[in-house]
């Protein structure tokens, strides 16, 4: 048993589960910084969970350097608001939307506990690599993304992040003062201000990388985790995160058209059947023009964070500067 699952979480575990033992099978992951463990378990009956154990007064050990106490408190914000999505949200997920059920939840001494269903053993096992994706799993997240976008579209983000993603402007003070492009620099208010200010908001994932989704074993089912940044925005953010973290440039820039066409075909149709009250083509016409500024925004942070990330690129550059150019 690790040290770091106390006797009060371990009890909690065994009575959410109905169990009457447990093994650690794995550590999954280890948390970003040093803020805790994802575990997987298995149960009696052999039956697996994971959990998610936060230490919320962990001291920060951030790999890039970043160790400041508005980077503490930015994760620490990110952990409540995970609590309050998989208390408060999850359920309004459905099978095209396909999440991990929290099957319970405590908090203690300053430590939160998410027990979660394990994606592995409902049909999820796969996970792919950047640019080793096949054709299925980009078109099964783009079009989760796209019914996530449509079945939260409108809402208020009540206990969830006000503005979500992990690199919006408000939370990130110290990576803009890092950045050397003096441009780029003086445009980010106003990209920022773009996105925050259009008429159609939505609920973001706000880390919606590769990473982050689980896949059949045929690539065309996913389902999706990690929501310590979810709030609202507008869907672009999540759009051109999740292309940018999972192809190279050139496959970038010549499947854009591609994959902007694939995610409205989805939004349009869900929204058509589920939200009548709403006008899929005006969310259509208003979010495409703000794909390149989603893309430009998260350059921004990006450039500031670590000037030398592969994510750094001659497509981003070119796009970048074509709409702070737009601006001026």
């Amino acid at each position: 048993m690790p040290p770091s699952l106390s006797p009060h979480f371990q009890e909690k575990i065994l009575s959410a589960t109905g169990s009457s033992m447990f093994e650690v099978v794995e550590v999954v992951q280890e948390l970003w910084s040093g803020y805790g463990q994802i575990l997987r378990l298995r149960l009696d009956g052999d039956s697996e969970v994971v959990v998610k154990h936060i230490r919320m007064a962990a001291t920060a050990n951030h790999p890039r350097g970043w160790n400041s106490n508005l980077s503490h408190q930015r994760k620490l914000k990110s952990y409540q608001v995970e609590t309050a999505w998989y208390c408060h949200w999850s359920e309004r997920c459905g099978p095209k939307t396909r999440i991990p059920e929290l099957l319970g939840f405590d908090q203690h001494n300053g430590e939160i506990l998410l027990i979660l269903e394990d994606l592995d053993g409902s049909g999820f096992p796969s996970r792919f690599t950047p640019n080793a994706t096949s054709h299925a799993a980009i078109k099964a997240c783009i079009d989760w993304l796209a019914n996530f976008h449509a079945s939260f579209m409108g809402e208020e983000p009540t206990h969830l992040w006000k503005t979500g993603t992990y690199w919006h402007l408000a939370t990130r003070s110290e990576e803009l003062a890092s950045l050397g492009d003096i441009e780029l620099k003086k445009a980010a208010p106003t990209l920022d201000q773009i996105l925050t200010n259009t008429a159609h908001q939505t609920l973001v994932h706000g880390d919606a990388k590769l990473a982050n989704f689980c896949f059949s074993k045929s690539g065309k089912d996913v389902a999706a985790v990690d929501f310590q940044y979810v709030g609202g925005g507008c869907g672009m953010k999540d759009l051109a995160y999740f292309i940018g973290s999972c192809l190279d440039e050139s496959s970038c820039e010549k499947r854009e058209h591609e994959f902007l066409d694939q995610y409205f075909a989805t939004l349009c149709r869900n929204i058509s059947k589920n939200r009548p009250d709403l006008d899929p083509k005006a969310i259509e016409t208003e979010w495409r023009e703000l794909y390149p500024v989603a893309w430009t925004d998260f350059h921004r942070f990006l450039k500031g964070w670590s000037p030398d990330h592969w994510k750094i690129n001659s497509y981003s550059e070119r796009l970048s500067r074509k709409v702070v150019a737009s601006l001026q």
